[in-house]
């Protein structure tokens, strides 16, 4: 079944409500605005928000993140998503969703300092220790080898897109180092595994939430990486990578997971999402940098 994007507007979240949640009929319904590309999301109330997945991949997401999130919650030493309602399909609407509590705070705008830097780690550090009995598999996490297509044909598509200006050969040179590297040892741990600025939530310098769980799941622990590029200034990140342990060559391949991730990223939003495709260039940018 199709899902016209126009059609999940606030008429239908309000006849989900009615018909699910009779208790929350009649809370004041409001579209709040997102960058993220598989959810639409809605104020419910004063204290609630509905995330209703806007494709099909997205409702795995929800799912996942209602079996598993309330597992995960009291280990972790920030706010997390709470699921309030677990919602069905209905009113011509195909997928699960959610309604979850409210979680204040903003977005991080690029550059932030070292508090945030020091919260992010000790909120990485939690989500590797805890038990991979029954654990997902992650949605990022495998072998590095396997974006390598992806990768390199994001590299040629940059290079037919002069204005954006990327030294397409330089950001070669660093993915094929790093592929050509071994992938580690390291055992699989448990992984946000999309740590991007606009699934944090910050008051002030620190860390107030983190949202959006859809990807967790056991992995290669160098997908947690990806503020140390997407995120922090040079001193920050290597206040992150301290407070990780991280060796050689697990910030390489985090590094080039992250670059991974922008090179695809920017061709494909650089006209559709101004805040992928800037964080994107943000990326770019912080790892020429370093590896210079």
């Amino acid at each position: 079944m199709a899902v016209v994007r126009d059609a999940i507007d606030e008429n239908l979240v309000r006849a989900l409500i009615a018909a699910q949640f009779p208790r929350w009929d009649g809370a004041p319904v409001e579209r709040w605005p997102s960058g993220g590309t598989v959810n639409a999301m809605f104020r419910l109330g004063d204290d609630m928000v509905v995330r209703l997945p806007l494709v099909a991949s997205g409702a795995k997401d929800v799912a996942l993140e209602q079996r598993w999130l309330p597992r995960i919650a009291p280990r972790l030493p920030t706010s997390v998503p709470e699921v309030l309602g677990a919602g069905q399909p209905g009113e011509g609407y195909p997928w699960p969703w959610s309604v979850y509590r409210w979680l204040p705070g903003e977005h991080p705008p690029l550059g932030r300092s070292v508090p945030l830097a020091e919260d992010l780690a000790e909120f990485v550090l939690a989500m590797r220790r805890l038990p991979l009995t029954g654990a997902p598999k992650a949605y990022r996490g495998g072998p590095l080898a396997t974006l390598d297509t992806e990768t390199r044909s994001a590299i040629e598509s940059l290079r037919e897109i002069p204005e954006e200006n990327v030294d397409c050969d330089a950001v070669l040179a660093l993915w094929e180092k790093a592929s050509r590297a071994p992938d580690g040892e390291e055992p699989p741990v448990w992984l946000h595994a999309d740590l991007m600025p606009g699934n944090l939530l910050v008051d002030g310098d620190r860390l107030a939430a983190v949202i959006d769980f859809g990807c967790m799941g056991a992995g290669d622990p160098a997908c947690d990486l990806f503020p140390a590029w997407n995120l922090l200034p040079a001193d920050a990140r290597e206040v992150f990578r301290e407070k990780l342990g991280a060796d050689d060559a697990t910030w390489t391949r985090g590094r080039a997971r992250t670059l991974s991730q922008a090179l695809i990223a920017l061709p494909y939003y650089r006209t559709t999402n101004q805040a992928m495709a800037g964080n994107a260039r943000y990326v770019i940018g912080e790892v020429l940098e370093e590896a210079a």
